[in-house]
């Protein structure tokens, strides 16, 4: 839900519950303070256009705040085309080991997996 106005906005990302589990161990291990939440978002660059943005931050004016399994998320209003419906997975493996993102508007994605073209 969105916390910046009287309406309710359905969350715009899913974040997997292994992604959860690392958020909740990196908030803790980084003695993040109340006011830090999770950024999702986007910014140019990256081999396809557009390159991921995701980490702990202070909220900013131009941001919508959503509640997630538990985390409090940050997104710029501008970067919600680029990342509804984009699910956020943790992965653990022998080839690939941290954050995915799984976006349903992404045109294209190159082989790193962290940048996209809209």
């Amino acid at each position: 839900m969105s916390e910046t106005s009287g309406n309710t906005i359905a969350q715009p990302i899913t974040l997997t519950d292994g992604a959860v589990k690392q958020l909740l161990r990196i908030q803790q291990e980084q003695e993040m303070s109340d006011e830090h939440g999770l950024r999702v978002g986007v910014k140019g660059g990256g081999c396809s256009g557009f390159s991921y943005v995701l980490g702990f931050d202070v909220k900013k004016e131009n941001d919508d705040i959503y509640t997630i399994n538990g985390i409090k998320v940050y997104m710029e209003k501008a970067h919600a085309i680029y990342l509804l419906g984009i699910e956020i997975d943790w992965e653990e493996g022998l080839n690939n080991r941290g954050f995915t993102f799984n976006n349903p508007n992404a045109k294209d994605t190159c082989g790193c997996g962290t940048s996209f073209s809209a």
